[in-house]
């Protein structure tokens, strides 16, 4: 078998799961587009740590790490075991890369995991090992983190960084609000960069892209996409559109 692409997924509020559109139907349709995986990594925005730290607990509990939404939302819950088996081989070769990570036993799945894939594996058969980003590091050292995790996507491993092409929680609007201007301009970049595989650009987006500040007050949502590119190859857009008016909901495969 070829190897897995990376993945990056933008995967927007936490109702993700109990609203509907072309998001919802891309990621249940995911597994159809991509071989399904022996396992998966995910690199999430809401996992910052110091250190990089890689769960290892057998079966990770459902964090509801947000408040305000309609209360059948804090009744799901996504049942996928995880790997410790696969966590020390992600400490190894993180370990190997020059790296100093951490293990954790008892991190759950936050949402920036489990919204998206309780669509995309709803029975949750796919075990999934965790690993957080360092939200004081630059996109070059979250590089460099995922291309030492290439090697897994030879193992029928997926890597995936769940986060945000765009997020600014200052212009939040309601559901289906149209993008401004401002955030489908960043959008846009993004895409095209990507599209190019100009690396240097996308590593320097911060003084590059338009409004870049704007549409990333602070960094870590970004972040996962820099492992996602780091552990794959050349990029390509397979999903956009956007929610609550400032959320891009763009998703890039690379291989």
């Amino acid at each position: 078998m070829p190897p897995l692409p990376s993945l990056f997924i933008s995967h927007g509020a936490p109702d993700l799961p109990i609203r509907s559109g072309d998001t919802q139907d891309f990621l249940r349709q995911l597994f159809q587009t991509i071989p399904i995986p022996k396992a998966i990594v995910a690199i999430s925005a809401h996992w910052l740590t110091a250190q990089p730290t890689v769960s290892k607990a057998e079966k990770p509990t459902t964090i509801y790490d947000f408040g305000g939404f309609p209360s059948h939302l804090y009744e799901l819950s996504y049942p996928a075991p995880g790997s410790p088996k696969l966590a020390e081989t992600v400490v190894e070769k993180l370990t190997q890369a020059g790296l100093t990570p951490r293990t954790n036993g008892n991190r759950g799945y936050d949402h920036g995991v489990w919204t998206p894939l309780i669509l995309a594996d709803p029975a949750g058969t796919i075990p999934v090992v965790q690993l957080s980003i360092q939200p004081y590091e630059t996109p070059t050292y979250h590089l460099h983190l995922g291309k030492a995790l290439t090697s897994l996507r030879d193992e029928g491993v997926l890597i995936i960084g769940t986060g945000a092409a765009t997020h600014n929680m200052g212009a939040f609007d309601r559901y289906e609000a149209p993008p401004p201007d401002w955030v489908k301009a960043f959008d846009d970049w993004l895409a095209d960069t990507i599209a190019q595989n100009d690396i240097q650009s996308l590593l320097n987006y911060r003084q590059i892209a338009p409004y870049a500040e704007k549409n990333h007050p602070t960094e870590e949502h970004l972040l996962p996409l820099f492992v996602a590119l780091g552990a794959g190859g050349t990029g390509q857009q397979i999903h956009h559109g956007f929610t609550y008016g400032a959320f891009s909901m763009a998703a890039y495969r690379f291989d």
